[in-house]
């Protein structure tokens, strides 16, 4: 189900290092919006810390057209880059780039991989998953941005390598690493071990 979310923010005059230390122990993060129109300058804002951490703690966050209202303004954006604290749980600088629905956009958005559980070369022939990737680079227009992408792996046998080119990507959306010619592994099925074994064996005698 779709989600809305929408973030209080505030413009900011104060810029700097020292500010911005001043700005996050008051409980608040330094940010900016950017893009839009030729003619639309970067406008500095501050977020409520709290209220930022809340709302990542929803995957879909990272992957939304989202709403900031700025003061009396509301700014439909995307979030493009988070700064975070190398050793604490916490937020130091944010980055949204304004969007319309027609605005093309180059962003990463998670993979859910779905019948895990049901996979053929799990429950019927003792494999195991393993993740190449969690994410997938995307372009596509705001509209069309997808909160995630799906990879059904109920068909998949052991032995078996699933790739991006295996992906049916929503409506409008491309893969980035396709478009150059990349075609990764994103998912893995591999065989039991015993299974392992006895083609070692078998390319030893042959």
């Amino acid at each position: 189900m779709s989600v809305d979310f929408v973030l209080e923010a505030k413009t900011r005059e104060d810029l700097g290092k020292g500010a911005s230390r001043r700005l996050r122990r008051a409980g608040q993060i330094p940010a900016i919006i950017y893009g839009g129109a030729k003619n639309r300058k970067p406008t500095s804002i501050t977020l409520e810390h709290k209220d930022l951490m809340k709302q990542l703690e929803n995957e879909a966050f990272y992957s939304h057209v989202l709403t900031l209202k700025v003061e009396d303004k509301e700014e439909q954006v995307v979030l493009m880059d988070l700064q975070r604290h190398p050793a604490r749980v916490e937020v130091l600088h944010a980055d949204f780039q304004r969007v319309t629905k027609s605005s093309v956009l180059h962003k990463k958005v998670p993979l859910h991989f779905i019948n895990e559980d049901t996979c053929v070369g799990v429950k019927m022939e003792g494999g195991s998953i393993q993740h190449n990737a969690t994410e997938v680079e995307i372009t596509c227009k705001a509209a069309d941005l997808p909160e995630f992408i799906e990879i059904d792996l109920l068909e998949v046998h052991a032995g078996s390598v699933v790739h991006l080119s295996d992906i049916k990507a929503p409506k409008g959306v491309n893969l980035v690493a396709l478009g150059h010619g990349d075609d990764q592994a994103v998912a893995t099925v591999s065989k039991p071990k015993g299974d392992v074994a006895e083609d070692e064996e078998a390319s030893e005698e042959e």
